[in-house]
């Protein structure tokens, strides 16, 4: 009998605990829903003096880059060239990686790379490229447009290329 009690005890315990735990957690969960609140609320009124600062710092950079390029009497293309730059690939991505700058070795190709070779100036991949090549084939033939002495020639330079 004593021994029922004791785990009724520990079971109203328990069950006590557990709901105040959720209280907790309650409080918790409120109280970061203020902070966020509080938070956001603070961006969004300084909003645009964070603006105006990022576009102030952007354009100190970019003016002491110009004035030091004047300084050193070099274009873009030979400050890009310096030595501090050497061997290494600068790209830079205003919209598409929303104003990211990349400067890594020689050895990672640079994806709109002027100087770099044919196969990093694709937008599709060769094999998509190769598939559609095949079934236009296939359609002149079927639609006796070319002949198989024709439709054989070309099929062997796609398989080439």
């Amino acid at each position: 009998m004593a021994l029922k009690k004791k785990e009724k005890e520990e079971g109203h315990l328990k069950s006590i605990l557990m709901a105040y735990f959720i209280l907790v957690l309650h409080v918790v969960l409120i109280a970061g829903l203020v902070l966020l609140v509080i938070f956001f609320r603070g961006i969004i009124n300084y909003m645009i003096w964070i603006f105006i600062g990022g576009t102030a710092a952007i354009v100190a950079s970019a003016y002491h880059f110009y004035k030091r390029m004047k300084m050193e009497g070099k274009t873009l293309r030979e400050m890009l060239n310096s030595h501090r730059f050497g061997g290494r690939t600068v790209e830079v991505n205003l919209l598409g990686g929303l104003a990211s700058l990349k400067i890594s070795s020689s050895s990672d190709p640079a994806a709109l790379d002027s100087a770099s070779s044919e196969q990093f100036k694709q937008l599709e991949d060769p094999d998509v490229i190769h598939n559609r090549e095949f079934s236009e084939l296939v359609r002149l033939l079927e639609n006796n447009l070319i002949t198989l002495d024709e439709y054989n020639k070309l099929k062997e330079q796609i398989l080439k290329s």
